[in-house]
């Protein structure tokens, strides 16, 4: 027996809704910031603004229902050239069981390069080299790393409410200190069967509090809501076609950081005949987010796509690369 949708989107609603009031409003004192750094080009292009439109593997990073619409097979891969030269990779699958549902698998992980180690204790020693004092190197170096590994499960529960959860294992080495933590995700799609409007919500980074050397800090939960629809398109749209090559996708999120304030994201989406697509994106309130576009190409069910963020004058701007298939 089917469950009524209202009383399901309510129930998600209120769930994710009174998870969030428990949010610690203070800006960088969230451990595990390095999940706060979300692949993705097509998602990231339109800012972040995808939470009710993933759609592929991955929807593991953004919203875990989106791959209750996943037919048959679906992987990517992504590279995110983040500040000061770290680099961050990560990959999802997910295969879609019929009836039973959809399992997914994802990592992710963060490459700081080598660091040299200095100390205070070290200025000076020496002397002069190239004329100029010791700045406290000691000759080693040191490499912290990050790194997830997670598995994902989504499933319909009726013809227009999916609901999805991952379970990921994080850890952090720092070097002088390191974490590590059972971290969880949940999201649903609400699939409205109006003029192509979808609702969505996800809460991302929910577990107990990480504990580095002596102290305790909370995960750096987030909360999205959001929705989308197509502006026109050649089925079903919020205005007429414009004929049968062409639809433009218009998406918004509410985003609220436990350790930032509510921010908002819109983003657009333009794709002739499902093959070349142009995306743009703008972050309302964001500490340093602001613009952000991106292209991409999908032939033969094959996607390459780019996207580029704006972060400011004083940061440098983002890159990222995703390489994605699926198999029907």
């Amino acid at each position: 027996m089917k469950m009524n949708n209202k009383k399901i989107l309510i129930f998600m609603l209120s769930l994710c809704i009174s998870m969030q009031l428990s949010a610690f409003e203070k800006v960088g004192t969230t451990s595990f910031q390095f999940l706060k750094v979300y692949p993705g080009a097509r998602a990231s292009a339109m800012s972040g603004a995808y939470c009710s439109i993933a759609n592929n593997s991955e929807a593991v990073f953004w919203n875990p229902a989106g791959l209750a619409s996943i037919n048959g097979f679906n992987a990517s891969a992504d590279y995110v050239n983040w500040f000061m030269d770290i680099k961050h990779y990560s990959f999802s699958a997910a295969y879609n069981l019929g009836d039973f549902g959809t399992v997914g698998l994802f990592g992710m992980s963060a490459d700081v390069g080598e660091i040299e180690e200095t100390r205070v204790d070290m200025i000076g020693i020496g002397g002069l080299r190239d004329g100029m004092f010791n700045p406290g190197i000691t000759g080693r170096v040191f490499s912290p790393s990050s790194i997830v590994l997670g598995l994902s499960y989504a499933t319909r529960l009726t013809d227009r409410f999916s609901f999805g959860v991952n379970a990921k294992y994080v850890s952090e080495d720092l070097v002088y200190a390191n974490a590590k933590a059972i971290v969880f995700d949940a999201g649903f799609l609400f699939d409205t069967k109006f003029r192509s409007i979808v609702i969505g919500a996800s809460i991302r980074q929910f577990g107990p509090e990480v504990k580095f050397v002596d102290k305790n800090y909370p995960l750096p939960q987030t909360f999205n809501i959001g929705v989308s629809a197509n502006l026109f398109a050649p089925t079903e749209s919020l205005f007429s076609s414009v004929g049968d090559d062409h639809t433009l996708l218009f998406s918004y999120d509410m985003i609220q950081p436990r350790d930032y304030d509510q921010m908002h994201s819109v983003g657009m989406e333009y794709s002739f005949k499902k093959l070349i697509f142009l995306r743009g994106g703008y972050t309302f309130n964001g500490d340093q987010e602001g613009l952000s576009a991106g292209v991409g190409i999908n032939i033969n069910n094959y996607r390459i796509d780019y996207s580029f963020s704006d972060y400011g004058e004083y940061l440098n701007s983002v890159h990222r690369l995703t390489f994605g298939f699926e198999i029907n």
